[in-house]
């Protein structure tokens, strides 16, 4: 008895169905499934839960299970890099599930992390129950959703999309060959992406080609051999590239927020198996020096590009950070502002205490008001006339006050420069570019003795370990401050 057919026809550059049939019928995705497992590994590495060089020890289960398989022993280790290479690749079971107990610990646990993603992808119709895609009871999904975590695919990670190309690559114990290479050399432009078989899903393929300006997204379901449903592929190809237009402007899909490798409420450790995990100190600073990343991620073909901020948000701190950066300049300033970004770069000051300069004591009857402007806080030090004393005016070391309850009391070192205006700008630039883990901790340079420290303080211990495992990842330097 056949499988039952569906189809769905995308144009990529802007998420246009041009043909659908049967699109929404929930049906057997096989190893389409292994999109969402290197998706979620993709999205794991990109956020410093786990390195590409990582090492990966092999269950009893990962091992156990059949063909399509890379052939791992028990016990065995081997780079989490190859894992992801033979899953896209070769469409390993064995290596889709050891992705899956490295990130979360065990293939259920990753299990409802992919459903949770899908969620957040806008896959409406679909339930993972396995990281391979072998058949199980409820495990469906359907065209449409394929289709959609195609494009997710490309568009939020380029830099390892080209993995699907290839026809062949080193996966650590061996060689493999792609299972989808009589598609890629049979149809002009056709770059990726996953193809998947069982019996009872029959033939599938999602697939993406690439002509000109144009770029066209198929998904077939139940194609009744490799060549049938190769052809069909084709056929739907040729199809979407004659009615999608020639110019059309991008929208790129938006990107889910990072969720984090555990949801709440679901009673498991929130640090990857193979990650290592924070212990405690009573050390004044820990260097996180295993979780960064030592060598380039590849493959990286595609280049990534920098963090894009709303446009709201960048009009509305334009002003403000340009007024930082122009003060932080001038050596000899009695007041310093800083920009206060609303639930973006820190945390509100509850209150605005006065700052003094170091080694100098203020009069009984001093006083100290700080003056507020829109969107700026100042803070500025007053001090009663000594006539009969010659004053000595130090460097004035100016923070902003945050709450330190909740264990806040933490921070994390990103770099030591030569100016205070270096300093300065690489907090600013680094803020603007992590502003989901660093958001409410305080901007504060430190003037030692061989330089001047960027560093954000006021934060959690998990929150410190997490910001720099994610800095780490993007190959900025950074290391946790203790309290003390």
């Amino acid at each position: 008895m056949a499988a039952p057919y569906a189809a769905m026809v995308m144009d990529a550059r802007n998420g246009e169905v041009i043909h659908s049939e049967n699109a929404d019928t929930r049906l057997h995705p096989a190893s389409l499934t292994k999109m969402m497992t290197l998706y979620v590994v993709f999205e794991a590495v990109q956020n410093g839960e786990i390195t590409m060089d990582t090492e990966v020890t092999i269950s009893r289960k990962a091992a156990s299970e059949p063909p399509s398989k890379l052939g791992l022993r028990a016990g065995s280790k081997i780079r989490l890099r190859y894992l992801v290479r033979a899953a896209a690749i070769k469409s390993g079971n064995d290596a889709a599930t050891a992705l899956g107990e490295a990130i979360s610990g065990s293939e259920a646990a990753f299990a409802r992390r992919m459903n949770r993603t899908a969620k957040a992808l806008g896959m409406s119709r679909t339930t993972f129950k396995n990281a391979h895609g072998l058949t199980e009871s409820g495990h469906l999904s359907t065209a449409r959703d394929m289709t959609i975590l195609g494009r997710h695919v490309l568009y939020d990670y380029p830099q390892y999309y080209n993995l699907f190309s290839r026809r062949s690559a080193d996966a650590g114990i061996r060689k493999v060959a792609n299972t989808n290479r009589r598609f890629l050399n049979a149809y002009r432009g056709a770059d990726g992406i996953k193809t998947g078989y069982t019996r009872a899903a029959g033939f599938n393929l999602v697939a993406s080609a690439e002509r000109g300006s144009e770029r066209i997204i198929v998904t077939v379901f139940g194609g009744n051999s490799t060549a049938s449903r190769n052809a069909q592929v084709a056929k739907l190809m040729d199809l979407g590239f004659n009615k999608a237009p020639t110019r059309m402007a991008l929208r790129k899909p938006r990107k889910p927020p990072y969720l984090g490798p555990v949801a709440p409420g679901d009673g498991e450790t929130v640090i990857a198996k193979n990650s290592v995990p924070s212990t405690k100190t009573r050390a004044k600073s820990i260097r996180v020096v295993a979780a960064a990343v030592t060598k380039s991620l590849r493959p990286a073909a595609r280049p990534v590009p920098e963090p894009e901020l709303p446009d709201a948000l960048v009009a509305e701190l334009k002003d403000d950070i340009q007024n930082v950066l122009a003060e932080v300049q001038t050596e000899e300033v009695k007041e310093v502002t800083e920009t206060v970004a609303k639930a973006a770069l820190v945390a509100a000051a509850p209150a605005a205490a006065p700052v003094v300069a170091r080694g100098e004591k203020a009069a009984p009857d001093a006083s100290v008001k700080p003056v507020v402007r829109p969107k700026t806080v100042v803070l500025a030090s007053a001090r009663a006339a000594e006539p009969a004393q010659p004053v000595v005016q130090r460097e004035t070391e100016v923070v902003t006050r945050i709450s330190t309850s909740g264990g806040r009391h933490w921070g994390i070192n990103v770099g030591r420069f030569p100016s205070r205006y270096a300093a300065e700008k690489a907090l600013l630039k680094t803020a603007l570019a992590e502003m989901t883990t660093l958001d409410g901790s305080l901007r504060k340079v430190v003037n030692g003795s061989r330089g001047f420290d960027a560093n954000f303080m006021g934060l959690t211990r998990e929150a410190a370990d997490l910001a720099c495992r994610r800095l780490q990842a993007r190959q900025v330097t950074c290391f946790m401050i203790g309290p003390g």
